[in-house]
Formats: C-alpha cells, structure tokens, sequence
C-alpha cells in the first residue's frame, strides 16, 4: 500500500498536536521509571520483528517457509498449493469468532479486483501499478503470501481497470513495523477515485487525483495515546464530506501484525471497519453518481529512516453488488460466497468472515424448516486431491461455526467438498482463481 497503504485521504493534523502528543510522553517518561522499563521492553520486541520483517524484504532474500502456522492468523491467497490440510481443532470453550462479535461487514458479491502479488516478482514493483517513488514486492518471515512494501513520500495507483459501480466494498490487510524513536510518525492513506473514463493508472492521477471525486481516508498514528482515523470526500475536486476524527486503538495494537481494513459503499452511505472495529458509518458521505473505478495508497513524510519503518500491504479485494443471501437460499435454492476467509491452507476460519456467516445463520433461523448442505471449493492450485480434502474440511469447519457460535442445529447441516473441480472462473487468472476460492449453502 507506494504511498500506500492504509486508510485513506488527506487530512493533515496540526504539528503542534503531534508535538503536544509527544512531550506529553517525554513527560511520563521521566516521571515513571516502570512505565519507561515497560516500554523499552516492548520496543525491543518490536525492533526484532522488525529486523526479521527487513531481511526477508531484500530483493533477492530467501522467501520464508509458510508452511508453518503464525500465531498470528494469516491473510489467505489460495487454498491451494500446500501441505496436506490439517484438521480441524477442537472446539473451543468459547465460540471461535467471538471476538468479531460486532464486525458485521458482508462483501460484495461479484468479484471485481483482486491483488495478493503472486504472479509478481520479488524485488519489482507490482504489474501494472503506477507510483511517484518506489515499491517493491516481498515476503516475510512470518506471514504467508506475497507482501507490496510501500515506502514515505510515494503515492501508488492499482491495476485495477474496472468500475466498482454504486455499491461495492473494498478489503485489504496492512503489516505495519516501526523502531519507535519518539518523534512523529508518518501519516498513511488510502482511498478511492474516479478517473471518469480517462485511463486508471495515468500519471495525471498521481497528483491531481480528486479531480472527478474521490474518498480518502488517513490514519494518524500516535504512539503513548489514541491514534486516530479521518475520512472526506471530494466531488469534482470540492471538498463534499468531512467527517470528525475517529479514536482508534493504541499504535502498538497495529504492530507486527495483519490488520484487516474493510470499507463499503451504498449509494451515498459510507462505512468502514479496521479488524473487528467499526470506525465509520457515515449515511451521507460519497456524493450520488461518482463512479470509483481505481484504489490509491500513500505514505508520507517523517524523520524515520527506511531502516526504522515498514509497511507492507497484500490481498486486496473489491467486490460490487450487495448480496441477497435470504432470496437466493430461500427462493433460488443456493447461495455462494467468497467472504469467508481462511487462513492460508488451512480450514481455519478468520475472524473476519463473522459477518458473512451471522447474515447466513440469521436466514436459517428465520426460515428454521430449511436444511443446507455447505460445499467447499479451492482454485486449481496444488494437488486434486488435496484441494479436494482442503474443501471438505473447510466446508466442516464452517457447519461447525454455524452450529458453535450462532446455534445452528447440526441436524440442519450437512458437508461436502468439490476441490477444484467445479470452477466458476478462469484459473488462469487473480480474479478467476478468487471466484473459485468459495464456499456454496444448497437448499435441501
């Protein structure tokens, strides 16, 4: 995410609040010797993910072996192409997506862009991407997958070719690492524009981006207190909507891990999630008739040297349409989706995907003489046979999540899995492979 990355637009908050923040900490830092200690130990253990996160990022590094499960879950590319899956684990005492609890974020339903960087080469910058200054594609020591490390003062335009149309979402996961030395740190962006037929990634756009309309979100991130998130949006290059700045969990929450942005859009209302948390639910925010088509990330300026500071963006997504899941299981007799997500290989749900499995299980419950069966399905790469017992087990392990977390009757549930063997798109491509990474709910 070359000026990548995360959330968003421009508002550039005053120095003097990122300098009020600050001494406020050189403050407490001479006053609480134990606080001191306590941050000096979680510094220490930023720095060495940080250097892991660095090495594995120089062109030419040897990629990091995934098989092995991070305890942290993951963002999924492909079911495919790996170890045997495992099975699935025990239930747990508590409900799995529990924690999600409020993250009632369902995808769009037909897949318009997807980007996870695997076909790119290490070392280059992404296919087709625009940029002001640099980027390049890596991997990480700790996370699975292909990563794009944007870096300060570079502003990035996708590939992405196609219109979004009036409602659509957009996902993405950001690693962010920082060797925190007490200055500011650097703002990061991401948004989305119209560039009203002319072409998406024209060098016109990597300035004079808000010329037709744009939403913009940024994230001011703050060690030592609340960072905070805030969103506008541009018609015809006029400011359209301003919304307050919105407190967001503690900088260190965001270190060294994968952190899930999702945002959608219908018609004028906006909405916006960062992991489980709902940041944004703005009614009238995106001016009606804009037609997004092109996603923009940015980094911007601060002390920090290219040593200190990384950020690492992967597995975007945009889908359009809103799904009708009561219509289409009820009425049609079938339901697919490719919002539930798991992990890389593995039958291991994410958190993320609790909104589309509690919109799933609310129709079940209203409509409670239905019975399902839940079939599994993967793109074509790997081995048949794995991506077969890859789809039975993930399939299982969403009947299982159905009935733990939201008390759907087994009795109602049944479980296969196809591999891939029932494609609905073009194997050969990002897009088509996304399209066959899914899960389908039949009527029985």
């Amino acid at each position: 995410m070359k000026r990548i990355l995360a959330i968003g637009i421009f508002l550039i908050p005053t120095l003097a609040i990122a300098q009020g923040g600050f001494m406020d900490r050189l403050k407490k830092k001479v006053i609480n010797k134990a606080e001191q200690k306590a941050d000096q130990k979680v510094d220490k253990t930023i720095d060495k993910g940080f250097d892991k996160a660095e090495q594995a990022a120089k062109p030419g590094s040897k990629p990091a072996d995934n098989t092995a499960p991070s305890k942290t879950p993951a963002a999924t590319t492909s079911p495919a192409a790996a170890p045997a899956p495992q099975a699935a684990p025990d239930a747990p005492a508590a409900p799995a997506l529990k924690s999600h609890s409020k993250f009632d974020f369902v995808p769009g339903e037909q897949i318009v862009y997807t980007e996870n960087f695997e076909q790119d080469a290490i070392g280059e910058l992404a296919t087709g991407w625009n940029t002001t200054g640099t980027g390049e594609v890596v991997t990480l020591n700790n996370f699975p997958g292909k990563w794009f490390q944007v870096h300060q003062r570079s502003f990035y335009l996708t590939s992405n070719q196609k219109e979004f149309g009036e409602n659509y979402t957009v996902e993405f996961d950001v690693i962010m690492q920082v060797k925190y030395n007490g200055h500011f740190l650097p703002y990061f962006s991401w948004g989305i524009i119209s560039t009203n037929g002319e072409p998406s990634t024209g060098n016109d756009f990597l300035r004079n981006y808000r010329k037709y309309g744009s939403i913009e979100t940024i994230f001011y991130p703050a060690e030592g207190g609340r960072s905070q998130l805030g969103i506008h949006t541009y018609n015809a290059a006029r400011g359209y909507y301003t919304g307050d700045q919105q407190n967001v969990p503690v900088l260190s929450d965001f270190f060294g891990k994968p952190i899930h942005v999702a945002m959608q859009v219908q018609k004028e209302r906006l909405r916006i999630w960062a992991d489980k948390d709902k940041i944004l639910d703005a009614p009238k925010a995106v001016a009606l008739g804009t037609m997004m088509n092109q996603l923009f990330f940015e980094i911007h300026s601060s002390s920090y040297k290219e040593d200190q500071y990384g950020m690492f963006i992967s597995n975007l997504k945009v889908a359009k349409g809103i799904p009708d899941t009561r219509h289409k299981l009820v009425e049609e007799g079938k339901f697919s989706t490719t919002g539930i997500l798991f992990d890389v290989n593995s039958d291991v749900i994410r958190q993320e995907s609790y909104g589309v499995l509690k919109n799933i299980a609310d129709v079940l419950k209203e409509n409670g003489d239905i019975k399902v069966k839940i079939i599994g399905h993967t793109d074509s790469d790997g081995e048949d046979k794995k991506n077969l017992d890859l789809s039975k087990s993930r399939a299982a392990s969403v009947a299982k999540a159905l009935q733990e977390t939201f008390g759907i009757d087994a009795a109602r549930l049944q479980t296969d899995g196809k591999g891939e063997s029932v494609p609905v798109g073009d194997n050969k491509t990002k897009d088509g492979k996304a399209l066959n990474r899914r899960v389908e709910f039949i009527k029985l």
